[in-house]
């Protein structure tokens, strides 16, 4: 352990910190010493579970404000004592958060593990799990400042201060820096590469929440679609139409493992509206149900994506295959088209992102979702680009500033994420590669399938990603096919491993393979 570095660890050292168009207002140190965590590989997205024991840095919490926005932004920053292995990695948030919560420590966990110093900021939102208490400067006033901070601003400040602190500590700045994160950590990586190119050198951003202005009011579609109805299923419906989807587009990859790899052929095979009267059990009723009409017009349009009153197609859907209801054994909320029955009454759940159609495209807290016309839908659903595209959107497809330094970008996205649509990751693909044709150079997205949102269902998330990124960016080695393991119907036993492949490149069982667990029996074939 180094005796100067543990001496350092106060503010003075830490003194000269600058940031253009910021005001540093405070900093705080504190050594941890004999410090022990066990980090699930869920929390790390890209890498895996790591344990640290006995571990010693310099915790240093920052806050600052840019003059005239009456903001607060905090950073807090990890810096190892004795194992740093002179690189830099933030981490990303989640949801409305922009870090410092539960997933992002995990991260900095793994990241001190590994012996990278690491980084997360608050975005100046505070413990705020939603946007209810910044959203808005007054009623019916956008606190704009606050979502530049989220969307963009205080990305940048973290990573200036970020290898700031770093250098100031060790009395130099780091060799490589990278940035980890999922969801809303995918986007803000995702913004990283778009709008400050020159952050980090190695970016990895799963299932990333670009398209938010999109993305976010689509995800409101299906507890519109029951709203315009006047219907609302039972959960063990859409869940009986979900296992009959996977029981019929299974083994189109040739393969019966509770998975639908195809998800785009599973949409010409199976049709829901057959199933339109069959008895099912259900555990609402504590007895027998039949599969309603409506149930079948939810799922169909929660598949297809919404659409404007014309039929116009406004965004992606979920994949047949994902938990719609949030029934599965990882889910902690309730899914996009859940309902909660009280008895033989049903009602529509609204979820936390309705919030960006309330505070910030309407305006208006108090706004009833659902008592609103198609018309009015979708209104409003071309109101959030056409407001918050350039402020939030993080789609912008040119990465020719990213790329000519060099840096690099990897990301996956669960095939059946039921939050965040893949369509997107695959569209802003492809939506590159039309600038960029080198694109392969610089950046590799991963299907998963099976794979939820960012973690769960039955697929584990590609634990060795991060270190292929890394590779990438310091020995020019590109990554190729990545390990991926499948699991049972819970989700956490491991029943076979296989690999996935870089798009276009699909996943495919290797002609005559018989052992279809292990992952020489899987190969990548050019997308049809």
């Amino acid at each position: 352990m180094c005796a100067s570095l543990l001496k350092a660890c106060v503010p003075d050292t830490f003194s000269g910190l600058s940031l253009f168009g910021g005001e540093i207002l405070s900093i705080e140190t504190t050594l941890v010493s004999n410090y022990s965590a066990s980090v699930p590989a869920a929390y790390r997205f890209t890498a895996p579970s790591a344990q640290v024991t006995n571990a010693t840095f310099c915790n240093v919490t920052l806050s600052y404000t840019h003059p005239g926005q009456n903001d607060n932004i905090i950073v807090e920053t990890w810096l190892p004592t004795d194992n740093w292995n002179e690189r830099f990695l933030a981490v990303g948030g989640g949801g409305w958060v922009a870090g410092r919560f539960i997933l992002s420590y995990g991260g900095m966990q793994g990241a001190i593990a590994d012996g990278y110093a690491t980084i997360t900021t608050d975005a100046g939102l505070g413990s705020a799990n939603d946007a209810s208490s910044w959203g808005q400067i007054s009623p019916g006033n956008v606190n704009l400042y606050n979502l530049q901070n989220l969307a963009t601003v205080s990305l940048n400040d973290e990573a200036i201060i970020g290898k700031q602190l770093i250098k100031s500590y060790y009395g130099k700045g780091p060799l490589y820096s990278y940035w980890n994160g999922c969801s809303q950590g995918g986007r803000q990586g995702m913004t990283l590469a778009q709008r400050y190119p020159d952050a980090y050198d190695g970016i990895a951003a799963a299932a990333p929440a670009f398209y938010w202005t999109e993305f976010i009011p689509a995800t409101t579609w299906p507890q519109q679609v029951m709203n315009m109805l006047g219907k609302f299923p039972y959960n063990c419906e859409t869940d009986a139409i979900t296992a009959a989807a996977i029981e019929v587009c299974d083994e189109l990859d040739q393969v019966k493992d509770g998975i639908i790899s195809l998800p785009e052929e599973c949409l010409t095979r199976f049709d829901p509206f057959e199933l339109v009267g069959t008895p099912i059990n259900c555990a609402q009723t504590n007895g027998t149900v039949r599969i309603t009409n409506a149930a079948a017009v939810l799922v169909n349009e929660t598949w297809h994506g919404p659409q404007d009153v014309d039929g116009t197609k406004l965004w992606y859907g979920v994949t047949p295959g994902s938990d719609l209801t949030g029934s599965s054994p990882q889910s902690v909320q309730a899914g996009i088209a859940a309902t909660n029955c009280t008895g033989t009454t049903c009602v529509g759940i609204e979820n936390i992102l309705s919030q960006w159609t309330q505070l910030f495209v309407s305006k208006n807290p108090a706004l009833d979702l659902s008592n609103l016309t198609h018309e009015e839908y979708g209104n409003l659903f071309r109101s959030s680009s056409q407001q918050y595209r350039s402020v939030v959107g993080s789609a912008d497809p040119d990465l020719r500033a990213f790329n000519k330094r060099g840096a690099k970008l990897v990301s996956f996205h669960g095939v059946h994420d039921n939050i965040i649509p893949l369509g997107g990751s695959l569209q802003y693909y492809s939506e590159v590669a039309s600038i960029s044709p080198d694109i392969h150079d610089f950046y590799r997205l991963y299907e998963v399938p099976g794979l939820g949102h960012c973690f769960g269902g039955r697929s584990q998330t590609p634990t060795g990603l991060f270190e292929q990124l890394r590779l990438w960016v310091e020995n020019g080695t590109a990554p190729g096919t990545t390990p991926i393991n499948v699991t049972d119907v819970t989700g956490f036993k491991v029943i076979g491993s296989r690999v996935l492949c870089p798009y276009p490149q699909q996943q495919r069982l290797v002609e005559g393979c018989t052992d279809t667990a292990a992952a020489e029996c899987w190969t990548c074939t050019p997308r049809n």
